[in-house]
Formats: C-alpha cells, sequence, structure tokens
C-alpha cells in the first residue's frame, strides 16, 4: 500500500524538503511514498487570492479564512479515509505509537497553518486533528510536518535498511535509547564498555537495557510513570 502525504500549506516550495534525500529520498523516487504539496491561495475566491483576514474579538495578528481551507481540504480528501492533521502547539503532543498508527494507514492529509491559527470552525467541521511538535512556537506549521512526515516515511517497509534500527530506539519500548559507542576502542582515553565486545549477546541486551532506564530516569522519568508496551528484547530477532 503506497502511503500518499497531501500538505496544505502557503509555501509549498518547503516540500519535499530534507525528505527529498537519504533513505527517504530514495524511497520517494522509487514510489514507495508520494508527497504532494497544495497551495492554499489557489482557493481563494479573490482576485488578490486573500487567506487570512483579522481575528474576530480584535487582538494581533491575522487567521486563516475557514471558507478558503475547506474548499482546499475538500479538493483533497473530500472522499479519502486519511486522517486529517492540523500542526498546531496546542495540539495532542506526537508520539512515536501516533507516529506508528499513521505509517500503518494510507498516509495523511496535512494541513499546515499560519499567522495566528486557524479559524476553529473549519477544524470542527473539517474533523482537523491538532497534533504539535513539542511545546514551543514556530513560523508556520511546514517546519512541523516536515518532523511528521519524517518520523512515519522512516518507519515505512522498505525504507531503512535493517529493520532493526525501528525497533531498538529511544521510545519505542517506553525508554530513552541506550547510550552507542564504535571504534577506536580508546577515545581520549576513554574505553568502549567490555561487556559491548564481549560477543555474549544476552549480557550487551541485559547492558542496554539497564543503561536506557538509567537515562530514561534522569532525562524524562515521565516516561516511566506512563502505561507503555514492555520494550522490545534486544536479544530476540525481529517478527517477519
Amino acid at each position: 500500500m503506497l502511503f500518499r502525504a497531501t500538505v496544505l500549506t502557503l509555501y509549498p516550495e518547503m516540500f519535499p524538503g530534507h525528505l527529498g534525500v537519504s533513505l527517504a529520498g530514495k524511497a520517494l523516487e522509487r514510489g514507495d511514498w508520494s508527497i504532494e504539496p497544495v497551495q492554499i491561495r489557489d482557493f481563494a475566491g479573490d482576485r488578490h487570492r486573500t487567506v487570512d483576514d483579522t481575528p474576530a474579538g480584535g487582538g494581533a495578528g491575522m487567521v486563516l479564512k475557514p471558507d478558503v481551507l475547506a474548499r482546499a481540504i475538500d479538493h483533497v480528501s473530500a472522499d479519502d479515509e486519511r486522517p486529517r492533521l492540523l500542526m498546531s502547539p496546542r495540539g495532542r503532543p506526537l508520539t512515536q505509537e501516533r507516529v506508528r498508527a499513521l505509517a500503518a494507514g494510507p498516509g495523511v492529509v496535512v494541513v499546515c497553518g499560519r499567522f495566528e491559527g486557524v479559524d476553529q470552525r473549519v477544524i470542527d467541521t473539517r474533523q482537523l486533528e491538532e497534533v504539535s511538535i513539542g511545546d514551543y512556537i514556530l513560523s508556520g506549521g511546514e517546519p512541523a510536518a516536515l518532523v511528521l512526515l519524517d518520523a512515519v516515511v522512516r518507519i515505512l517497509p522498505g525504507v531503512m535498511g535493517n529493520e532493526l534500527s525501528g525497533v531498538h530506539e529511544s521510545f519505542e519500548g517506553g525508554l530513552l535509547e541506550h547510550p552507542h559507542y564504535t571504534r577506536p576502542q580508546v577515545f581520549e582515553g576513554q574505553e568502549i564498555p567490555a561487556v559491548l565486545t564481549s560477543g555474549n549477546h544476552a549480557a550487551i541486551a541485559q547492558w542496554r537495557l539497564v543503561a536506557a532506564r538509567r537515562l530514561t530516569a534522569e532525562r524524562r522519568p515521565d516516561l516511566l510513570e506512563r502505561d507503555l508496551k514492555p520494550q522490545p528484547d534486544p536479544a530476540q530477532p525481529v517478527k517477519k
């Protein structure tokens, strides 16, 4: 099943951006997934292609007009089962669990907000799911959309060279990822932990689990409090 991403934006030239290079870019060239940026201004009804207006009740900034945005959404997803996402700092935080759910589906329609936001009526009537990538403000939804698509595309079948790469990493088991090491054996007086070069796969898996738990406790104790799935055993092969 082809994963189709449609992005509604005022700046279509920002896409595919970094997703056009490296593994995601190669997968895009192969046709493993597709991306279609759509210019919201094309659905404005006046000769000036106006897409925003002043906020009701007063205040600074401008708001994306509901009629223009609704026409754009209806044009690209009128009879579409893909989820409609609005990148928004007030949305639910994007998690790896949600990323995996999106990757398992037919694709996404992503709306990139600008200005002060989007008229609430189009959010309600077009059932936009508001998604946040963090507790900070960006100049628009485009960088956030690229982050979301990056997270999804990299775990699509065939995109990563090693399927284990998508399993043994931060958040996949409710923990931050363990530390990594590679040659040289000694770097500025610090050696690779001996267990990692012992060849004892059970001991290596245990070391990594303990290290991941320690890092999580230090940096993201909130993750330890969540009722998440058990961490995959690094010593066991991934089931096909």
